[in-house]
C-alpha cells in the first residue's frame, strides 16, 4: 500500500508538536491547515478505493462460499440418486472452490486491514483539521497580542530614552544657570569701588544747581508781573 507509506507521517503527526516548533504559529496554523485539507481530499479518494476493494473481496468470499455450498448439495443429491461418479465430480469442484476460498479469505483480510488503516488515517485528518479550525483564531489572537506587546515595549523604551534626554537637558540648564550666576558675580566683583565723598559732592552740586534755577525762575515771574 503505497498510500499508507505516503501518509505515514500524517497519521503520526501531532498538531501541538508542530506548533511548538513553529517560529510564527499563526502562519504555521494556516499552512498546516492547507496541507491537511489537501491531504484529506487525497486520503478520502484513496480510502474510498480501499473500502471498495474490501467490499469486493468480501463479496467474492461470500459468492465462493455459496458455490461451495451449492456443489456440496449437488454431490449429496447425486449420491442420493445413486450417481457416485457425478458426486465425485461435484466434490472435486467443491474442493477447488474451497482452495480458492482460502486465497480469497486472505485477500479479504488484507483488504479489511488496509481499509481500517485508511479509515483511521481519514479520521485523524478530519480531527486535526477540526482542532486547528477551532484553535486558529485563538492562536492568531495570541500572536497579535504578542506583537502588539513588542511594539508597546519598544515605545516604552523610546519613552525611557526621552525621559533620560529631558533629565540631561535639566542638568544642562542648571549648569547654564550656574555659569550665568558666576558671570554676574564676577562682573559685580570687577566693578570699580564707590567713593562716598564723591557721591555727597554730586548731591550738593545738584542741590545748588536746583536753587539757582529756582532763583532765576522767581525773577522772571516778577518781571512778567506773574
Amino acid at each position: 500500500m503505497g498510500m499508507l507509506d505516503r501518509f505515514a507521517d500524517i497519521i503520526k503527526a501531532n498538531v501541538n508538536d508542530l506548533l511548538d516548533r513553529a517560529e510564527d504559529p499563526a502562519k504555521m496554523v494556516d499552512q498546516y491547515l492547507r496541507d491537511l485539507t489537501e491531504s484529506l481530499a487525497e486520503v478520502k479518494e484513496e480510502t474510498a478505493g480501499v473500502m471498495a476493494e474490501e467490499a469486493r473481496t468480501a463479496r467474492m468470499v461470500s459468492e465462493n462460499n455459496k458455490e461451495v455450498e451449492k456443489y456440496d448439495g449437488l454431490a449429496r443429491r447425486a449420491l442420493q440418486a445413486g450417481n457416485e461418479g457425478d458426486a465425485r465430480t461435484f466434490l472435486a469442484k467443491k474442493q477447488q472452490l474451497e482452495a480458492q476460498g482460502e486465497s480469497l479469505a486472505a485477500a479479504a483480510e488484507a483488504a479489511r486491514d488496509n481499509a481500517e488503516k485508511m479509515r483511521a488515517m481519514h479520521d485523524k485528518l478530519v480531527n486535526d483539521i477540526e482542532t486547528l479550525r477551532g484553535r486558529r483564531e485563538a492562536i492568531k489572537a495570541k500572536v497579535a497580542v504578542a506583537k502588539t506587546q513588542d511594539q508597546v515595549n519598544k515605545v516604552s523604551s523610546a519613552g525611557d530614552s526621552a525621559a533620560a534626554a529631558m533629565s540631561a537637558f535639566d542638568r544642562m540648564e542648571a549648569k547654564a544657570d550656574e555659569m550665568l550666576d558666576r558671570s554676574n558675580a564676577m562682573t559685580e566683583l570687577n566693578a570699580d569701588p564707590t567713593d562716598p565723598a564723591a557721591d555727597l559732592e554730586r548731591k550738593y552740586a545738584e542741590a545748588g544747581s536746583t536753587a539757582a534755577v529756582d532763583e532765576e525762575l522767581s525773577k522772571l515771574k516778577e518781571e512778567m508781573g506773574l
